[in-house]
């Protein structure tokens, strides 16, 4: 009778014993809206990591923590990253996110038309980075040599991007010219109109995509300008103008058209000297393939498209058209 009693008091003492583990391991702790982050380097011991999470009160034991990892050999397979906690949290949802290597990882796009500074703003904003840093990259001859690149300014291929947390700025940077490597190793035809080089059809496509609001006219506008290379007639570009600027948070005036500099299309023939811009691949397959047309002329109609001129005549007529069409639908 005796040997059942104590039968009976172990059974019921390990009930509560798994129990009471149970709790402690599956049980999530709420930690509303705080955020518990977790950096994990390489060679990190676990137990390091499970004293920051008892200290943060991630966990309700650290015992919870460390025997199931011990048990499921998470503590010798960490994957480096940043985690974060935040919400509902238990030692088991946290050993699941260490065992997948459900790391922080960070959204960044870059869209088409995006000049460097612009990539530099939002790399800096995003991975926490020096914008001014990400701009010298740019200079450094010998950084965008070993990227295979004349400079980075329309080589970082529009996309968007998840980089783990922690990532430097040049292994993003250089994630962002294999990508536009990978994307345009198969658009390059045997003859390139013009005679244009490869940099030179970047240079170009840029143009293109500055101008371009609309997808479908991307390879008139580079039938345009192919046009006017044609035929040695200056490009007359007003995002060039706008770049050599510094960009412009206002209208373009007419007196910006006066200013010299390397990108201003008005004073200078030819292709300014780099691109302007990422071109999305679009714009570049525009400027390989261009539309077969007569146009020297294109103008902005209001409503995100254009008017196409064969002659000056025609592109003026145009442009009077507009603007009165834009005066009587504002009245």
């Amino acid at each position: 009778m005796r040997t059942k009693y104590i039968i009976a008091a172990i059974v019921v003492l390990a009930i509560i014993g798994i129990g009471s583990w149970f709790y402690l391991y599956a049980y999530p702790v709420d930690l509303g809206d705080r955020t518990v982050s977790v950096v994990i380097n390489e060679g990190d011991g676990f137990s390091g990591i499970a004293d920051k999470l008892v200290a943060e009160n991630a966990v309700r034991s650290r015992m919870a923590l460390t025997i199931p990892a011990r048990w499921r050999d998470i503590d010798k397979k960490l994957v480096p990253g940043r985690y974060d906690f935040t919400g509902e949290v238990s030692a088991k949802s946290i050993l699941d996110k260490f065992e997948a290597g459900d790391f922080l990882k960070i959204k960044l796009t870059v869209f088409e038309g995006a000049p460097i500074w612009k990539v530099a703003s939002i790399m800096a904003e995003r991975l926490e980075v020096d914008s001014a840093g990400i701009m010298a990259l740019n200079d450094d001859t010998s950084f965008c040599y070993r990227l295979g690149v004349p400079y980075l300014e329309g080589y970082l291929f529009p996309e968007t991007y998840f980089i783990p947390w922690g990532t430097p700025a040049e292994k993003v940077i250089g994630d962002m010219v294999a990508m536009f490597k990978a994307k345009t190793k198969d658009v390059w035809p045997d003859s390139i109109p013009n005679g244009l080089t490869r940099e030179e059809v970047i240079v170009l496509a840029s143009i293109v995509e500055a101008e371009a609001y609309l997808d479908k006219e991307k390879p008139t506008i580079a039938s345009v300008y192919h046009n006017r290379l044609r035929q040695r007639m200056r490009l007359d570009a007003d995002p060039t103008v706008i770049y050599g600027l510094g960009g412009l948070d206002r209208p373009l005036y007419r007196r910006d058209l006066r200013q010299d500099t390397p990108y201003n299309t008005y004073r200078r023939r030819g292709l300014p000297p780099t691109p302007i811009n990422s071109p999305g691949l679009l714009a570049i397959e525009a400027t390989l393939r261009p539309e077969s047309t007569e146009y020297l002329f294109f103008v902005a109609d209001g409503s995100g498209g254009h008017r196409f001129s064969k002659t000056n005549a025609e592109h003026n007529r145009a442009r009077y058209e507009i603007k009165q069409s834009t005066q009587n639908n504002a009245r």
